[in-house]
């Protein structure tokens, strides 16, 4: 059975202020996770990465397939050759000054060829771009859990301040009775001018808390709408992931972080993209061999009117022995790239290892200090209204009194604060291993997802 994030009376009375009058239009958690991440810039950034990796492929593949070359020309000609002189001493009488002998040449021509044998450039050029598909597919899944985590930070935020104004009211209308009280006592005779003082500058420190939270809710709202990409409306407490679905150590939390993190596999993939990259650049190294089929219809070529018509089946080897060492040094340029990628790879492993254990242990640190919180909670609020009843005794001072009721309030707002703080730890470390999308049923974009070729 899932646990439902704890109200506190103070939070209770908040949702009911709230109503359900906007209810039919109530945005879930998921609803807000799944507009950021249908939405947001920097995700699909990353999916139209993907797509043109897609075509990335189908360009590679195109080196399977054969080529069709269609070549067709019409000019002036001007030739001298054997056949021109030929020509020019055969006339009468015979022409020694001027060889060139200039025609209307034409020239239309087809030609097919179909690669045999290439050193399997094209099946490494199509490989690599293949994992380059992995590594845009895993990162777009990576960057869609991030900004999931975004979104559930920044929803929780307005929650939480939205919350805290409504505590800071409670805080306000306290000061505002106990100055009402303060003055009916003063009109009676019975008052000090110093607690009328007190009381007074309390209540303007009171209306700035008022003024400061409600900044703060503003900036949460702003912060909401550039990550979801859309104004907060009338939001709804969330239900917190069963503990089943939380790694039960962080041994586990680890494990399950490495084994599932798109991030990492992202590397991986690109480590894979620079081995085949390798053996494209080692391609260079071998021979050659297409089959090609050509046609040709001229006339008037080189000096010799009619048709010179041609038809031909060939198998041609192509083989460069010598390019400067060229090919030799892109070799070793790209074992560096592939070497790059590894380390790149190893870094991203620590980081995945550090983010997991980092986020467990905000998740038991949280645990530990709210009972602390609560406690503290529940007994400055008892010992307030003590207080309070003391102060109309005379047995307290207002100062008692006020001290008490701020303490009150900060330790309302603390424990507030912490079950906030404990719900996303929770989500934190669903989204560090890969399980947040999954745990909400958020669909993450279509490019994440990887199909059989």
């Amino acid at each position: 059975m899932k646990s439902t994030f704890r109200l506190s009376n103070s939070a209770l009375a908040v949702a009911l202020a709230l109503g359900f009058a906007g209810l039919a239009h109530a945005q879930s958690l998921k609803d807000a996770v799944q507009q950021t991440v249908s939405s947001n810039p920097d995700v699909r950034y990353d999916a139209t990465q993907r797509l043109a990796n897609d075509q990335a492929v189908n360009v590679a593949r195109g080196g399977y397939l054969p080529k069709v070359d269609l070549f067709a020309g019409y000019g002036r000609e001007g030739s001298d050759n054997l056949v021109t002189r030929t020509y020019f001493a055969n006339q009468t009488p015979p022409q020694q000054t001027n060889q060139y002998r200039t025609l209307t040449r034409r020239e239309a021509q087809a030609t097919l060829s179909q690669m045999l044998f290439d050193g399997m450039g094209v099946y490494s050029e199509v490989n690599r771009n293949k994992a380059r598909v992995e590594s845009a597919a895993y990162k777009t899944l990576g960057t869609s859990e991030i900004f999931g985590l975004r979104a559930i930070e920044v929803y929780l935020n307005v929650l939480r301040t939205r919350e805290i104004v409504e505590l800071t009211k409670q805080n306000l209308d306290f000061h505002l009775k106990t100055q009402d009280q303060i003055k009916v006592r003063s009109g009676g005779g019975v008052g000090r001018k110093s607690d009328q003082e007190q009381i007074d500058a309390r209540v303007a420190l009171a209306k700035a808390n008022l003024g400061a939270a409600e900044a703060n809710l503003r900036d949460a709202e702003i912060q909401f709408q550039r990550i979801v990409g859309g104004r907060p409306t009338s939001l709804v407490k969330p239900v917190l992931p069963e503990p089943s679905a939380l790694p039960k150590n962080e041994e586990e939390a680890v494990k399950v972080a490495i084994e599932n993190h798109p991030i990492l596999k992202s590397a991986q993939a690109d480590v894979k993209a620079t081995e085949y990259q390798q053996k494209a650049a080692e391609s260079f190294m071998f021979p050659r061999f297409d089959a090609e089929f050509g046609y040709g219809k001229n006339d008037n070529l080189d000096g010799q009117p009619g048709p010179n018509d041609e038809r031909y089946a060939m198998v041609r080897m192509r083989w460069n022995i010598f390019k400067g060492l060229s090919d030799v040094s892109r070799v070793k340029e790209t074992g560096y790239f592939k070497v790059q990628a590894m380390e790149v790879r190893n870094r991203t492993q620590r980081q995945v290892d550090e983010a997991a254990r980092l986020s467990w242990n905000a998740l038991v640190s949280v645990r530990e200090r709210l009972p602390s919180l609560r406690d503290h909670a529940v007994k400055s609020q008892e010992t307030r209204d003590s207080y309070a009843q003391q102060f109309n005794l005379g047995q307290r001072t207002l100062l008692d009194l006020l001290d008490s009721e701020n303490e009150v309030y900060t330790a309302r707002t603390d424990y507030l604060t912490g079950e906030y703080l404990e719900a996303f730890a929770r989500y934190r470390l669903l989204a560090d291993t890969n399980l947040l999308l999954t745990n909400l049923g958020v669909t993450p974009p279509e490019e994440s997802v990887l199909t059989a070729d």
